[in-house]
């Protein structure tokens, strides 16, 4: 039984950064070389604005933030649950490989397979969640141990290592490649943000719209793995099978976001921490809390990438990485 006042307390929080998403997209929207002024927002909106600031806001500057909004959500809910899979409050999909693993297969079908225009956008998630579900699962085998079990340590140690290797690898691929295509390569790793269209928004949209509430549902169970599989199997939860189905889902999120905006990383470490702190670690009050937070979290660190050193822009991945590494070696530090 959750207390009344937790809930009040959820609902306040949700409403503020509800809140603080819309400002933030108003700024994001409204600064920039490619902008439309607050002022002219919604004449835009109802169709009163020129045809410039038609196409800024409705091709350029909406599509982008609605992508951007998907994949903070996605990466954050992704971390939430390999947070609580692991019981390691490390864990993030960035940092134990499965963004590296996305990454490999999404080289390997770039580079070398016959690619349909119209098909590319929605093979990408696919192809994404094939090499992050391998990755996964390697990085899961290489870090179990007959008898204590999967480590978080080792977890996060094997993660890494698994990450560092296939950086190389996909150096390897592209040594070989047309400059285009490495360009496209590098952005990617850099986390530049590049699936800023509405075709990206309809292939990443529907793995939030099914996922989430899955995993909403699947709360409780969340809960019992933060705690131990002793207490899981007692109170007659199957492990295994849930912890391999909620593993998927985790990696089907990382997958297609990562496949849409590159190899961000520490969304899905920093979020579900600021969430627990905020509301405490029961997953039906924080999950709704993370998703609004790593959304809010993405979205300023894009709106600073591009802004920060115009004309240029910084990759979102690295504004990312420089707000997100130092919250990891505090939590490294504090998890001796």
């Amino acid at each position: 039984m959750i207390p009344s006042y937790l809930i009040r307390k959820q609902r306040i929080i949700i409403l503020i950064l509800g809140m603080l998403i819309f400002i933030t997209s108003i700024i994001a929207i409204s600064v920039g070389p490619a902008s439309v002024s607050i002022d002219r927002l919604i004449p835009t909106i109802l169709g009163d604005g020129t045809f410039k600031e038609d196409f800024v806001f409705f091709s350029i500057r909406l599509p982008r933030l609605i992508i951007i909004v998907l994949a903070g959500m996605a990466l954050a809910l992704s971390g939430a649950i390999l947070q609580a899979l692991t019981r390691n409050e490390l864990a993030d999909p960035g940092i134990i490989g499965i963004n590296s693993g996305a990454g490999v297969a999404i080289a390997v079908f770039f580079l070398f397979m016959p690619i349909e225009v119209g098909k590319f956008v929605y093979m990408l998630p696919v192809v994404a969640f094939i090499g992050a579900m391998a990755t996964a699962i390697l990085i899961y085998l290489f870090s179990y141990q007959r008898k204590t079990g999967a480590k978080p340590v080792h977890l996060v140690l094997v993660g890494v290592g698994f990450s560092m290797a296939l950086s190389g690898l996909m150096v390897v691929l592209t040594s070989g490649a047309k400059s285009e295509k490495v360009d496209f390569i590098a952005n990617w790793l850099a986390g530049n943000i590049w699936g800023t269209d509405w075709p990206f928004i309809l292939a990443l949209f529907p793995w939030i719209l099914i996922l989430f509430p899955y995993t909403y549902m699947k709360s409780h169970q969340l809960n019992i793995f933060g705690m131990s599989e002793p207490v899981g199997i007692g109170l007659g939860m199957r492990v295994e099978k849930e912890r391999v189905v909620l593993l998927m889902v985790a990696v089907a999120l990382a997958a297609a976001t990562v496949s849409v905006t590159g190899g961000i990383t520490f969304i899905g470490l920093m979020a579900p921490h600021i969430a627990k702190r905020l509301v405490g670690p029961r997953h039906q009050l924080f999950l709704p809390i993370t998703i609004l937070i790593g959304a809010w979290l993405l979205l300023i660190a894009d709106t600073i990438g591009r802004n920060a050193l115009q004309p240029e822009s910084i990759p979102t991945g690295i504004v990312v990485a420089i707000i997100g590494a130092p919250y990891f070696i505090y939590l490294l530090l504090r998890s001796k």
